[in-house]
């Protein structure tokens, strides 16, 4: 019985030994290749491992995409863009103007309250006159009836429209968006804004526009129900700076970008402070771990065999 399992045994280990030996044999036939040969085939399956690659990526290049079909905007050098730079508070007093003057007839800034304009753009005498300017429906009063009255510092800026529906009837049917995070909802931020503000042109040959459509080429689709709104001269700075078609669009881009983080210049003073006193913190725990273990990585241990 032992006879025949280690007969058995023998004759399975000769199975794997076959079954392993046409690998080896491979192996072995490729290590007696000359070194030519070897360079010759290494060099082959790179060419072809690059050829598929390259075909790949024109195949990719020359597909067109859905995202392609729309004018990407440029980088612009934005004054408050570095990690330490902060917004041009005359810019935002600036946009804040062409707003009120130019957009303000469309759009809305709902979560914008007069007195956010106080410190930054307005002091507050400035941000009264200007709250007072609107009429805000309030109420009841003593006989339960609703009244208008001036605006205040606590005073939301007026909305153009009731309701959307009053929106989009005045605007052919389209929907003026609220401006007030706008500059976050929209890829791109201000570089985009601006952009589509001085974007507009005649539409190409073969393009054709509805009735109160106007073409873009940076808006999704380049057919933007928005007129033209900033043109040179339309209004007149308080501060007398020429009120070219790129400075507006640059000062209301300004705006909007305090509008939607008004933290903007407060986050990055913080973080100044914070990467100061962590230096000062890391220096003073380096200093503590070299003290600490200057004894420990220093110290010679010696063996002293005994006499």
């Amino acid at each position: 019985m032992a006879a025949n399992l280690c007969r058995v045994s023998g004759r399975s280990l000769l199975k794997v030994q076959n079954v392993a030996s046409p690998a080896k044999a491979n192996m072995s036939s490729f290590a007696k290749l000359s070194t030519g040969k070897k360079i010759l085939f290494g060099t082959l399956g790179a060419v072809t491992a690059g050829g598929a690659g390259l075909l790949g990526a024109l195949h990719y290049s020359t597909t067109v995409h859905a995202g392609e079909l729309e004018l990407h905007p440029p980088k612009f050098p934005w004054s408050h863009n570095g990690m330490f730079n902060a917004l041009d508070h005359a810019s935002v007093r600036r946009g804040y103007q062409v707003y009120k003057e130019v957009c303000a007839a469309c759009h809305s800034m709902q979560y914008l309250a007069f007195r956010n304009l106080v410190g930054v753009t307005h002091t507050e005498e400035e941000a009264k006159a200007l709250a007072e300017e609107s009429e805000v429906l309030d109420g009841p009063d003593e006989e339960g009836a609703m009244f208008m009255r001036p605006g205040k510092l606590s005073d939301y800026f007026p909305q153009p429209y009731a309701n959307e529906e009053a929106a989009r009837a005045a605007n052919n049917g389209a929907y003026p968006p609220d401006l007030s995070y706008i500059v976050l909802a929209r890829h791109g931020g201000e570089d985009y804004i601006f952009s589509l503000l001085t974007g507009y042109c005649d539409a190409p040959a073969g393009i054709e526009l509805r009735d109160g459509q106007y073409y873009n080429p940076y808006f999704p689709g380049q057919a933007i129900s928005m007129a033209q709104a900033l043109y040179n001269e339309i209004i007149e700075y308080e501060d007398g700076t020429p009120a070219t078609q790129s400075q507006l669009a640059k000062d209301v881009c300004t705006f909007l970008r305090w509008a939607a983080e008004p933290e903007h210049d407060q986050r990055k003073r913080m973080g100044l402070k914070a990467l100061m006193i962590a230096s000062m913190v890391i220096a003073f725990f380096y200093y503590i771990k070299r003290h600490k273990w200057t004894v420990l990585k220093s110290r010679k241990i010696a063996y002293r065999p005994p006499k």
